[in-house]
């Protein structure tokens, strides 16, 4: 379900992610659960990041195609 999110809601996901990892009274097991969340989302995002970018790459003409 997770490889579903758009790159915006794996960010704002991941987002609440760390605020909820900045509290200092929350209990180990709980943040290692987050932590594992917020990587995950990390790679989503990254992966969002890495396709956009290929497309990008595919439309944009080259540098010989432009001399």
């Amino acid at each position: 379900m997770a490889e579903e999110l758009s790159y915006e809601q794996a960010k704002s996901r991941l987002e609440e992610v760390i605020v909820k990892l900045e509290d200092k009274e929350l209990p180990l097991d709980d943040m290692v659960t987050l932590w594992e969340e917020g990587e995950k989302l990390a790679a989503i995002c990254q992966d969002r990041l890495t396709s956009a970018r290929a497309r990008l790459e595919a439309v944009r003409p080259s540098q010989s195609e432009s001399e």
